[in-house]
């Protein structure tokens, strides 16, 4: 008699046979970012999204004045020096910057290839590069890199705050594989689906509205009108209780998070300002104490 051999169209093929030939196809179509496996997936760049994954969360929240944006700090040693500059946020150039969620080295590279095209743009036009052509060009590169054999992706997702006189304020997103897309507020890193979660029903909501509404009449008024911005303060505010709910640890701290806002001044210049220490913690303390108030209530 002929040896017994499941098949995936023999009734007999059992669950754990489907999963042993399912990871042996994934190990032979993992080991090249060129090579489409049968399910039409590419491995290497879903790899490189997983790792970021797993690191250090983002948040970036658009307001109605500005641009937020927040970085959990990862402190692996005590003993470490502490950074001169920032090693979360980076000024690309007089209106743009971004945070970054992955592997550093990696994100260097590319900062140094947005901060590059936008200098070369604005030497051909004498003006300042639109974000999302910006934007475009570093998801470009980063495509790049997912099809030609030889190279692995950058294992490193950006958020994208800047402004332009068409369009204001902007925020967008893009992960290794070179998609991005445009944001009103968003999380990338570790836990960034229960961020998500928390800014779909925070952000718009109004904390001051008629105590008369109900939960049915406010969604009614979300869907006919469009989101309600928050201004610099709450946005600031919401992205620490994001923070606080993505973080592995249960108190939130000035040295486990980093705070950015990109505003206009008088003049309509940018200002880019990382949050000093004091200000930190006086938007802490604010959320702790808005929490307490509706513990109370």
């Amino acid at each position: 008699r002929k040896a017994y051999h499941p098949s995936p169209f023999n009734s007999q093929f059992t669950e754990h046979h489907k999963s042993e030939l399912l990871s042996t196809m994934a190990r032979r179509y993992d080991s090249s970012t060129t090579t489409f496996s049968p399910e039409g997936r590419l491995h290497q760049v879903e790899y490189a999204i997983e790792a970021i994954n797993n690191a250090g969360t983002c948040v970036g929240i658009l307001a109605k004045d500005g641009v937020v944006m927040a970085s959990e700090r990862r402190v692996t040693s005590g003993l470490l020096a502490p950074a001169k500059t920032s090693e979360k946020t980076y000024k690309l150039c007089s209106h743009a910057a971004c945070t970054v969620a992955g592997l550093t080295a990696d994100a260097n590279i590319l900062i140094d290839e947005a901060r590059l095209r936008a200098g070369r743009y604005e030497y051909q036009y004498q003006e300042h590069i639109p974000i999302e052509q910006l934007v475009e060009h570093v998801c470009n590169y980063k495509q790049a890199y997912t099809q030609y054999g030889g190279l692995r992706p950058f294992g490193v997702a950006f958020l994208f705050a800047g402004y332009d006189e068409t369009h204001g304020f902007q925020l967008y997103q893009s992960d290794p594989s070179g998609n991005y897309s445009g944001w009103k507020a968003t999380v990338i890193g570790a836990n960034n689906q229960a961020g998500k979660s928390l800014l779909k029903t925070e952000y718009g909501s109004s904390s001051q509205g008629d105590e008369g509404e109900t939960k049915m009449e406010e969604e009614e008024k979300k869907d006919e009108d469009e989101v309600k911005m928050p201004d610099l303060p709450e946005a600031l505010r919401l992205a620490v209780k994001v923070l606080n709910k993505t973080m592995d640890g249960t108190a939130a701290s000035l040295d486990k998070m980093e705070l950015f806002s990109m505003t206009l001044d008088e003049d309509g210049s940018c200002v880019h300002r990382i949050l000093g220490a004091e200000e930190v913690q006086a938007v802490i303390d604010e959320v702790e104490a808005e929490a307490a108030s509706a513990g109370d209530a």
